[in-house]
């Protein structure tokens, strides 16, 4: 789905940087979240030898030091001095911005644009999401090590018994589908941002799971007591609200849960471990100077039981 100005504008400005790739992609990720007006698009593309082009597409002339900071706080000061801006014709702005988002693989998930449908192979799930529109589009390695992580565990023993599953600050909502795909479960998605609500929503009717992805807007996790206990939660935020979320989180999951962490820096993984023990941990995966954690809750132990004295 793909968000457009009721009425097409004359021109369009546009932002381009080329970098390499791990600045590239934490950058156009950072550019999507923050842009969310549907009147802005990112593209991602390679542009050979080895470097990666950003590309944003404006509907009205962008407030060029805005843009700057945003990409120095996403990639670094080089990156934000290397950004350059123009005025351009807008021919089907969207589609062009677009044209150049490679699908993306993380185990059996392909995340692609719509212009890429047709070209997914029948072995894989497809999940359609569109950069103009994502808070995460799977390019970044928070997603794919999610994507990844969810992989492996839907080969665990037991997964396919009834699940209840949470996505914990959803964004695009890639995450929760790709649950409610695989494992043809249930879903409880929430944001803090009404927008991503309603992002989400639409690519969950898009890939054919609205009625298995519930999206609800959530501030906090009080709202959430009532459906808890939860056996698979995704949490892809960043290191302070997971560390902030730690305690009350633990309490929502049920004794054998699974808990997938992201949104770390490699160098924040030990952190987010420490606060949520004692859930121990059973997977990492590191991609692109990011860290996602798979944690998992004991099951309860078996009460000890008393042997009876023989008597001779």
């Amino acid at each position: 789905m793909t968000s457009q100005p009721a009425e097409p504008p004359v021109h369009c400005w546009i932002a381009t940087l080329e970098t390499g790739e791990q600045v590239a992609r934490p950058l156009a990720d950072a550019f999507a979240e923050a842009f969310v007006d549907g009147e802005t698009a990112v593209g991602l593309n390679v542009a050979g030898h080895g470097r990666w082009r950003v590309t944003v597409y404006f509907h009205s002339a962008p407030d060029e030091r805005r843009v700057r900071n945003l990409a120095a706080l996403a990639g670094d000061a080089e990156a934000a001095q290397s950004l350059r801006f123009e005025r351009v014709a807008a021919n089907d702005w969207v589609a062009a911005s677009l044209a150049g988002l490679q699908p993306v693989q993380a185990g059996r998930f392909i995340v692609h644009g719509a212009h890429d449908r047709t070209r997914i192979p029948f072995n894989r799930i497809g999940i359609e999401i569109e950069a103009a529109l994502a808070f995460g589009t799977g390019h970044h390695g928070t997603t794919r090590g999610c994507l990844l992580a969810l992989d492996r565990i839907c080969k665990a023993p037991g997964m396919r018994r009834e699940l209840r599953i949470l996505d914990l600050g959803t964004g695009s909502g890639v995450l929760a589908i790709a649950a409610a795909r695989v494992l043809q479960q249930r879903v409880l998605a929430t944001d803090i941002d009404a927008e991503a609500v309603r992002v989400a929503r639409g690519n969950a009717r898009l890939n054919r799971v609205g009625p298995m992805v519930e999206v609800i807007k959530a501030d906090g996790l009080a709202a959430l007591q009532a459906r808890a206990p939860f056996d698979l939660v995704f949490a892809n935020i960043l290191l302070g609200p997971l560390q902030r979320f730690a305690a009350p989180l633990r309490n929502l999951t049920a004794p054998g849960a699974r808990v997938v962490l992201s949104g770390l820096l490699t160098a924040q993984a030990n952190a987010a471990i420490a606060a949520y023990r004692p859930l121990a941990l059973e997977r990492r995966v590191d991609l692109d100077g990011w860290t996602t954690l798979v944690l998992r809750r004991r099951r309860r132990p078996r009460p000890a039981v008393a042997r009876r004295r023989r008597h001779p």
